[in-house]
């Protein structure tokens, strides 16, 4: 099968994104390159009709956003959020363990991670470094990537623990260390990491303050199946909404209104957090926006009771293995349409005018989707929907990519589905 534009730049994405760092630098990228022009929360914004423009926010949320040539204060927003981050390891500080001569690096579990998917696989490191400067309210921020592999997690063999099979429990802090190295005869394990880090930087190891870095999987995505049908790649948990939702506001030509993207940070942990989706960015950047184009705070209200919101992350796809884990009526399926996620409980922010909202965009277009609501003896986790809608009250909808293995350290889904997605969210940036 011939490789389609939206699986290239798919797959490009979860290559280079590979912390929530990265994942803004490459949006970032991405608007600059389609004449998005940035803005700072902290500085006065003189914004035009016409005008493409987006802000980076302590460098792991970015907020991208156009206005119509024809807006009007009473024509409302077309809002649509994700998130940037995924599950993961993250390093903590003074991290070297040293055993029997063996350097391994100390890290915490970031999200809810299937441990068991990250063993025996080459894994990198990526993030931020904050760096000593004259100016101490301002420290020198950097991002990193070493873009090699440099880590494992070995597994035991099977011969030395023959209940393997069985399911063993992986303890967090004792079994999923990863290994780096091993120390020379008289090589001291004090500065081990620190000295590499600062190597690959180019600076010195004594400038280093602290860090916020990501052990990922190194491996590259690519496509399978025996028609192709299939991608395979690591952090489509949610680099599928990501690249949607940047697609969709570059190529949308909608003249009336203002069109928003939004990529949180900390949604894997809750999203309780300055860059998450529940801080109040949000209603500050809307609010802020409405105020440079001369409306008032009333409009501003006003204008929020006609809008709508998309809330844009992966779904789960009904596993021919494991066909009793789903919903037996709402059973969604590979490459066929993107999921609107459904739940009583608000887990999904989605009501039934919204959701008709989206049906109808989806039947004018000509677009696939799908529907999915959880067994009623069992969840499947949430999103930043809900979140969002409790701060933002508007019109939701939960809605993404249908896939297998959701926060494994490898995911895996269907390539017809991430054209779904984009010809969705362009259409409705555009319509």
């Amino acid at each position: 099968m011939e490789q389609n534009k939206y699986v290239d730049k798919l797959l490009k994405l979860t290559k280079s994104a590979t912390s929530q760092f990265h994942t803004v630098l490459e949006t970032k990228k991405q608007l600059e390159e389609a004449g998005f022009e940035e803005v700072a929360l902290r500085e006065n914004w003189d914004l035009k009709r016409g005008g493409k423009y987006f802000m980076v926010h302590h460098d792991s949320t970015i907020f991208a956003f156009t206005i119509g040539e024809e807006f009007e204060g009473e024509d409302g927003f077309r809002l649509a959020a994700c998130h940037g981050d995924f599950p993961g390891f993250r390093i903590k500080p003074n991290p070297e363990i040293v055993t029997e001569g063996y350097v391994q690096l100390n890290t915490e579990v970031y999200g809810g991670v299937n441990l068991a998917s990250w063993l025996d696989r080459p894994l990198s490191i990526a993030g931020r470094v904050v760096l000593r400067s004259e100016d101490v309210f301002h420290p020198e921020v950097r991002l990193v990537d070493f873009k090699r592999p440099l880590l494992t997690i070995p597994n035991i063999a099977i011969h030395l623990q023959k209940e393997m099979n069985q399911g063993v429990e992986l303890n967090r802090q004792t079994q999923m260390i990863p290994l780096l190295g091993k120390l020379a005869e008289g090589e001291k394990k004090e500065g081990y990491f620190a000295n590499l880090l600062a190597e690959e930087m180019g600076v010195k190891a004594e400038d280093i303050l602290e860090y916020e870095l990501n052990v990922y999987n190194f491996e590259e995505g690519c496509l399978t199946g025996a028609k192709e049908e299939f991608i395979s790649a690591p952090r489509l948990d949610n680099l599928t909404s990501v690249q949607a939702l940047a697609t969709a506001i570059i190529d949308a030509d909608r003249t009336k209104g203002i069109n928003c993207a939004i990529v949180y940070d900390h949604e894997e942990i809750g999203s309780r957090s300055k860059q998450g989706a529940q801080s109040t960015l949000i209603v500050t950047i809307l609010k802020k926006i409405y105020a440079a184009l001369g409306y008032s705070e009333t409009a501003f209200s006003n204008a929020i009771m006609d809008s709508l919101l998309i809330s844009a992350d992966v779904s789960h796809a009904i596993h021919p293995s494991y066909a009793a884990k789903n919903d037996p009526t709402n059973k969604a399926k590979l490459n066929e349409g993107f999921c609107i996620k459904e739940a009583c409980s608000q887990g999904y922010a989605t009501d039934s005018e919204a959701i008709a909202i989206v049906q109808q965009i989806c039947e004018k277009e000509g677009i696939a989707y799908q529907k999915f609501v959880n067994r009623s003896d069992g969840s499947a986790g949430g999103t930043l929907g809900s979140i969002v809608s409790a701060i933002l009250p508007v019109r939701t909808v939960d809605m993404g990519i249908p896939m297998f293995a959701m926060h494994s350290s490898r995911e895996f889904m269907g390539r017809e589905d991430q054209e779904s997605l984009v010809k969705f969210m362009t259409a409705y940036f555009s319509l």
